[in-house]
This record gives C-alpha cells, structure tokens and sequence, in this order.
C-alpha cells in the first residue's frame, strides 16, 4: 500500500490550490480525481474564458449559516494573491463588469497553470480514479480505489457539491462527511434559473430568448443586472443571483424598469405623443413582443391621452414591481453551485480541519461557504484550498 503525507480527493479549484501549497511545503501529496481530466467546472466557467476571481470580494458575497466562517481564509489569500499567480505565468486577463476577472484567451490556461503549479510542487495527480471506500487508521486514512489502495495521514475532500452532474458531480462528500458525524446544511441548487408553472408558463412562453436589464428582488435582497426569458421560464445573472435566496412558494419581484422615473417618462410621452398606444410607447423601452405582452397581462392598451395621471402611475408601479411566481429551479443540472452543505460550525475557519476528526479537512463547494456570481466562488476554492495547503 502506498502511503502519502496528504490525498485530496478532488481536482477542482480547491483540491488543486491545496495540493499546490502543501506540494511547497515538502509534503508527499496525491490528489485523486474521479473524473478523466481534473477542473472540468473551471473549463467551462465564464463561457470558457473563466471568471477565475473578483476584485471586490466581501465576506457580504458569501451566504453561510455562520456568515462569519468564511472571513479568516477570504483574508489570507486574497484576490491579489491569485492574480500574481495568473500574472507569473503570462496568462492575460481582463475586467468584465463588477470587478469580475476573465481570462482573455481560454480557461484552459488556468487550469494548465494550476497543473503546473502541481508538478513544480511534486504534487502526484491520478484522473479516472474513483475512490470505493475510505476507512480510519491508527495514524491517519486508508482508501479503496480501482488504481488499489492508498493511505495518508491527512485526508482533504474537496469533491464539490452537487451541481453539473455530467461534469462528475457526486455526493461523495457529503457521505463521506456523514461517516464522521459532521452534519450537512440542507442542500440545494443555488445560481440556477427558475421555471414557471404550467398556468405561468404560457403567458411569457413566446419571449423566449429576449433578455432586458431588471432588478430582482426576494427575501429583502435585491440584484440588478439581466435577466432573459427561457422556453421554461426566467434566468440571466440578475436571476441566477437572487435565485440563492429565493425560497419555493414564494413570489419573485422584479424591477423591469430599474433605471430613470417611469411615471415622469410616461407623463412626457403622454405629453409629446398624446395619440400613441400604451404598447407603442413602451416599445420604445422594451422589446416590441415583450411591450405587447405586458399590455395585454396587465397593463391594457389605449391612447395615451386617454390615461389619467392616477393611472399612469398605476402603470409605472406595475412596471416596477412585476411579479413572477416560479414553482421550481432547473435544479443541479444547470446550478452553478451547491447551496448549503458542511456544517461550518464542525470546521476550523482558519484551516478548514475537521473538528470531528483528526487529520480530515473539507474545503471548497462541499463547505456551507457559497459565493454570489462573478467569480466569487472560485475565490473560496483558491482561499479555502490555500488555508489547509498551509497546515495539512
């Protein structure tokens, strides 16, 4: 049986940053990834240019049980380390939006970066290999996998959650977690678009494919950004975002017209174009489909000139406050996180060991640690991965 100093089952952003950073420190590292190439999510996030980080990380980007635990590592390893790294190896970059980092060319070169990084530091990757079962020992782990068995003092889990499971999602750690009394935060799909009901879904069906800037709002959190109309329902960066505080049975606000003050602009128009239909008008904010349905919802359609100033402001209002009522989300399938997971109140927030048991560390996706989108979750992968790379 061979043995290791440390195994990290998982080749994503998290499994390959530990590995890295314990690799430097002279440890005898393997990471183990069940999947035939490791950062498949990295390779196609950011349409496949990797939004690998954010300038602007905040401990508010980050939902939690314990909005706390997530401050130590965040503040050890921040978006400036990541970025000198990217920056050593000639890899070009841009800002997007919203401090959101990009590569210029192709996700590939981070992920071939980070498997440098993991020669350098003599860190051993197996691909395809799939761990059976996972046993303690007098002095640390023993595992089953189909390339045979293997044994370490330290065991890191950095499988992931549960989202894209053609990607090789499993639940492998929260199971594995489970065997060590830790508890798991309910899990669900987080960053995922939302669908409508039957009843719903007929009355937006045809605007498929037409996107508009909104903010939307839930559980007294508010996201402006698009938003685009599916053949299932709504999504866009402004969905997937408030989609992780969204609860089922809930209703879903959104702002159509989030920029300017829309009862003023009607009360122009109604000035300069007094003979012109509501729809018309609205044709000129809105797609001509879209400016069309919202009248014929809810808004009716008649010369402008026919319209009180009560009225108009009625108007406004509705376009301001619309209302969605999802019945669901696309689920893992499309989610790019996992929400929930790893009770954070059984880890060390400064290294992410277990508190359950000696020599077992959980980082990344797998943790109660879930970063909004634009590059936010990959900054917990490369925070979390370097706070046990250090002291594993």
């Amino acid at each position: 049986m061979t043995r290791y100093d440390v195994i990290i089952v998982g080749g994503g952003a998290a499994g390959l940053m530990c590995a890295i950073e314990a690799g430097k420190r002279g440890r005898r590292v393997l990471v183990i990834e069940r999947s035939d190439q490791v950062g498949k999510k990295i390779l196609i996030s950011g349409g496949g240019r990797c939004n690998f980080t954010n300038l602007h990380v905040a401990p508010d980007n980050f939902i939690s049980a314990n909005p706390h635990f997530a401050k130590s590592a965040l503040a050890r390893y921040s978006p400036e380390d990541f970025i000198r790294m990217v920056e050593h190896h000639g890899i070009a970059y841009h800002e997007k939006e919203l401090g959101q980092l990009f590569c210029d060319l192709s996700a590939k070169l981070i992920v071939q970066m980070l498997v440098d990084e993991c020669r350098q530091a003599a860190a051993r990757i197996e691909v395809d290999c799939v761990v059976s079962r996972v046993d303690r020992t007098g002095n640390g782990f023993a595992l089953e996998t189909n390339r045979g068995p293997v044994d370490t003092d330290a065991l890191v889990v950095a499988s992931g959650g549960l989202s894209i499971p053609k990607m090789g999602a499993t639940g492998f750690g929260y199971e594995l977690a489970k065997r060590f009394d830790h508890t798991i935060v309910p899990t669900r799909a987080a960053l995922v678009p939302l669908t409508l009901s039957d009843n719903d879904l007929p009355r937006y069906r045809e605007l498929s494919g037409i996107g508009l800037p909104v903010e939307a709002g839930s559980n007294g959190h508010h996201f402006a950004g698009p938003m685009l109309f599916t053949h299932r329902g709504i999504s866009g960066p402004a969905i997937l975002q408030i989609s992780s505080y969204w609860q089922p049975g809930q209703d879903l606000e959104i702002d159509l017209l989030p920029a300017g003050d829309v009862f003023e602009w009607l009360a122009d128009r109604q000035r300069s174009r007094p003979d012109a239909e509501l729809k018309t008008v609205l044709g000129e904010l809105f797609p001509k489909r879209l400016a069309q349905r919202l009248c014929e919802l809810a808004l009716g359609n008649q010369p402008l000139r026919q319209y009180r100033a009560p009225e108009l402001q009625a108007i406004a209002e509705r376009l301001q406050h619309w209302v969605f009522r999802p019945n669901g989300t696309e689920g893992y399938r499309t989610a790019e996180v996992t929400l929930g997971g790893i009770n954070t109140d059984e880890l060390s927030s400064a290294t992410m060991a277990s508190k359950k048991a000696a020599g077992l560390y959980f980082i990344g996706e797998v943790v109660d640690v879930t970063g909004h989108l634009g590059g936010f979750n990959f900054q917990w992968a490369w925070a979390s991965g370097h706070a046990a790379g250090q002291v594993v």
